[in-house]
């Protein structure tokens, strides 16, 4: 295949994969080999075995970060601090994209961005929902969950000295029955304490309205 006619087939597409490309492809070894030559030119940079991006002069359309979160380790969501940030909930940005999976914990240093996967026993793997933008669809743990695997994966002892550093905010969107129902599943003691810490602590602040 030449350039010209891959680069017709992809440019509309952030994120390739190989594994699309090659199952209809009349020559899979042939593309396999032009995808390395095409990876040392630059005109399209790996990330991970079999997921590349083309280079940015090529693209017609700009890489949503969360959408190769997804890609990049199945299956994955975006949880911790990163949801944290995209919920509103703490005033910092985050420079890393930090996801949970039930595969094994991993880093990948990309051109677009730095991505964290974080090991989730499967029985914990739940309590995300789907977002698209620009037809790239991603997944983010819900405000609850984003907690609650913040708390649990960084081993944290709540209270309200260190919700007080954390300088919540947003924190309306939260439900309570959603939050001790969801800290209920995980079956960790330290787990539901922790939301009673949390859901006490909201209570106090002003303005705080409380959501069923």
């Amino acid at each position: 295949m030449k350039w010209e006619e891959f680069l017709k087939q992809v440019n509309h597409l952030p994120v390739i994969e190989s594994e699309m490309l090659l199952t209809g492809a009349a020559d899979p070894a042939a593309l396999s080999v032009q995808l390395v030559r095409w990876a040392k030119a630059g005109k399209i940079i790996q990330v991970k075995r079999g997921v590349y991006l083309l280079s940015e002069i090529y693209r017609k359309i700009d890489v949503y970060e969360p959408h190769l979160a997804s890609i990049l380790i199945k299956p994955s969501y975006i949880s911790l601090e990163k949801a944290l940030e995209f919920h509103g909930f703490i005033p910092e940005g985050v420079p890393v994209y930090t996801s949970v999976t039930t595969k094994r914990s991993g880093r990948f240093i990309t051109p677009v961005g730095v991505f964290d996967y974080r090991h989730l026993q499967p029985s914990l793997f739940w309590g995300y929902q789907s977002i698209t933008l620009r037809q790239q669809t991603a997944f983010i743990a819900q405000p609850e969950k984003a907690l609650l695997d913040f708390f649990y994966l960084k081993k944290i002892k709540v209270s309200h000295d260190f919700l007080e550093e954390m300088r919540l905010q947003n924190c309306e969107i939260i439900s309570n029955q959603t939050l001790i129902a969801y800290a209920q599943r995980f079956q960790k003691p330290g787990i539901l304490a922790a939301a009673k810490t949390l859901q006490q602590y909201l209570i106090t602040q002003k303005g705080y309205v409380k959501l069923q």
